[in-house]
């Protein structure tokens, strides 16, 4: 087991028990009680609330109230990797909501989390593409169940005008797709955000009809395609 991963587990085994012995912590972690003094030595300099002393035990001052001692090597790495991409793929208000999101993230890890993050050899490089000019309008719509009315350039080059419960946006790699209830069609449709041309938000809602959710278009899809899809 990498050091690393051994003081996680540490924690983790701290927060579950109220008191443990030196010698029951060292035989769970299958190290040395000389390592074990030497870990919780580590953490406590790195501020893990620890409290205790060698043939006494060892326990938490609190429950604890630092959330990144949470996550493990490869837990924080997905989000690192997770705010990268939104800061690449996502809106102006998403890339900028990343960057402090990942601030944060490095502001209250303690010192050993802190070199895990920075040592992470996981990179996004930037797009080529302009940020879709209306993805931040329909994320706000999606989440406030606002119509929209939209000028959108079909793949045919074709003009199109529609009026939409949109119901959410998907991202394929390269391209935002909004997914909605088209009003016009009577169905579920799908539109790539970059040919939206003009996009009107209207303050009139839509209701959260059976047959029209985002629930029943995977329904759909999954019955068309004969596969089950993640909706999380």
């Amino acid at each position: 087991m990498r050091r690393a991963d051994r003081l996680f587990r540490l924690v983790e085994i701290l927060r579950s028990k109220r008191l443990a012995t030196g010698a029951w912590l060292a035989e769970q972690l299958h190290v040395s009680l000389r390592t074990l003094y030497r870990d919780i030595h580590d953490l406590s300099l790195s501020g893990v609330p620890i409290e205790g002393e060698a043939g006494v035990g060892y326990r938490l001052r609190y429950r604890l109230d630092v959330p990144p001692l949470l996550f493990d090597p490869a837990e924080l790495e997905a989000l690192l990797v997770g705010s990268r991409m939104v800061q690449v793929w996502g809106d102006n208000d998403l890339a900028q909501a990343a960057t402090a999101a990942l601030a944060k993230i490095h502001n209250v890890l303690p010192e050993l989390l802190r070199r895990e993050a920075q040592q992470a050899q996981l990179f996004i490089p930037p797009q080529p593409l302009d940020r879709p000019h209306h993805l931040t309008e329909l994320r706000r719509a999606v989440r406030k169940r606002r119509i929209v009315r939209m000028s959108y350039q079909r793949e045919d080059g074709e003009p199109s005008e529609r009026t939409l419960w949109p119901l959410g946006l998907f991202f394929w790699g390269r391209n935002w797709t909004l997914v909605g209830w088209c009003l016009l069609r009577e169905g579920f449709r799908h539109f790539r955000v970059d040919r939206v041309q003009q996009l009107m938000v209207s303050e009139e809602t839509f209701p959260d009809q059976k047959g029209r959710r985002l629930a029943d278009f995977f329904d759909e899809l999954e019955c068309a395609e004969g596969i089950k899809i993640p909706r999380q």
